[in-house]
């Protein structure tokens, strides 16, 4: 399914942490994805206070992270990370099979909207 680095176990275990000495009440790390277009998948994160129905559940440095079906697909290969640098900080998504796809089939936009083509 996907990854989460060491270095995005320990910041989401400190975000978690703190979102519980507020009283919330957190189960795991919710990642949803959904097909884009030029650019390709959008992806969310969220906090979630409970796992859903078919959700898949991984677990990494002890941080649960679920994935609902309908996202599942888009997100395999997927590997998340956290960097903190002097220019930026905050988590990253890496999909290698989105590469492989601009390169491969070819997407492209204009005035009749958006596509890929297949390989």
């Amino acid at each position: 399914m996907l990854t989460l680095t060491e270095a995005a176990s320990r910041k989401l275990d400190e975000v978690i942490a703190q979102q519980a000495g507020h009283g919330a009440r957190v189960y795991g790390l919710r990642i949803s994805a959904m097909a884009g277009c030029c650019s390709g998948a959008q992806y969310g994160m969220e906090l979630a206070a409970e796992p859903a129905e078919g959700d898949w559940i991984g677990t990494f440095g002890g941080i649960k992270v679920l994935v609902d079906p309908d996202s599942a697909p888009l997100l395999e290969g997927v590997s998340i990370d956290y960097i903190e640098t002097l220019q930026q900080s905050g988590f990253t998504i890496t999909n290698p099979r989105a590469a492989a796809e601009r390169e491969g089939g070819g997407c492209g936009c204009g005035s009749g909207g958006c596509g890929c083509g297949g390989h």
